[in-house]
């Protein structure tokens, strides 16, 4: 492990207790230098399943609070089956509580958290994320400090919930040959459009592995490279009559992706957390 490891600091509510915890065991190795990124107001598995997978791309150390037992059970499984380091900071003691005093708990998120302007400004644009993910409303569009376009399995999602988690309202479509566009996107402005793309290579593998994790075969025309060598050409064209920036994400991180949008939206990274 690195002397600079990644923290993943995973709750349904505000995180203070899950990084508190974090840090107060980091400051115990003066050799190590923690990088924390904090995903707090995470209550659906969708959302969860963005942010994991953002931790295998970081090989992040996990910390989390999630008084839902499904959830968290997914972040240990996850974990378990990725190799990654995870702790429970509150099921464990709920358990004992509830093992003690015969008493059952509540199981509500946000009961205790610290009420800030940032910690409000950062919740609203993780439910904003939620709520304009996939395209589901696109009238969000126009609400959006950014919208991100891609094919099927570009990272769009876990490209969006990294923003949000720097308190940026984002809002992202799928594209295809076979799906409308919204009239929305036409009303927004360019330089707030951001399409990824990828090499068909990289974009089937993932798409084989994505078959494979649902018990499926690899090989669908979903993950074939000719069909999609057609969907990121559709891509190509869509992006240059948009006048877009264009981002290959084929070897890049999230943060990678994160910083040149951020740059070109002359927003400061470094000032961001």
């Amino acid at each position: 492990m690195a002397t600079n490891p990644t923290f993943f600091i995973i709750s349904d509510s505000s995180g203070a207790t899950s990084q508190t915890v974090a840090q107060t065991a980091a400051s115990q190795f003066p050799n190590l230098n923690p990088q924390l990124k904090r995903f707090p107001f995470v209550q659906t598995k969708s959302i969860l399943r963005g942010i994991l997978n953002l931790a295998k791309e970081n090989n992040a150390i996990l910390f989390h609070t999630l008084v839902n037992r499904e959830l968290c059970q997914m972040v240990m499984d996850f974990a378990a089956d990725n190799n990654l380091f995870a702790f429970d900071c509150i099921q464990s003691p709920m358990e004992m509580i509830s093992a003690a005093t015969g008493e059952q708990p509540a199981s509500v998120p946000g009961l205790i958290h610290d009420l800030n302007e940032n910690y409000f400004e950062r919740i609203a644009a993780m439910e904003f994320a939620v709520a304009n993910d996939d395209g589901k409303h696109p009238k969000g569009m126009l609400e959006a400090d950014l919208v991100i376009l891609g094919v099927s399995r570009t990272s769009k999602t876990p490209l969006s919930l990294y923003l949000a988690n720097q308190n940026l309202r984002v809002a992202n479509l799928p594209i295809g040959p076979g799906l409308q566009l919204p009239d929305e996107l036409k009303e927004v402005d360019p330089n707030h459009i951001f399409g990824l793309t990828n090499t068909p290579e990289k974009l089937s593998q993932i798409r084989k592995e994505r078959m494979i994790s649902y018990g499926l075969a690899a090989d669908t025309p979903y993950s074939d490279a000719e069909n999609i060598k057609q969907e990121l050409e559709y891509a190509k064209q869509l992006y240059r009559e948009i006048g877009c920036l264009t981002i290959n994400v084929a070897n890049k991180s999230i943060e990678e992706t994160a910083s040149i949008i951020l740059e070109s939206l002359n927003i400061d990274f470094t000032q961001m957390n």
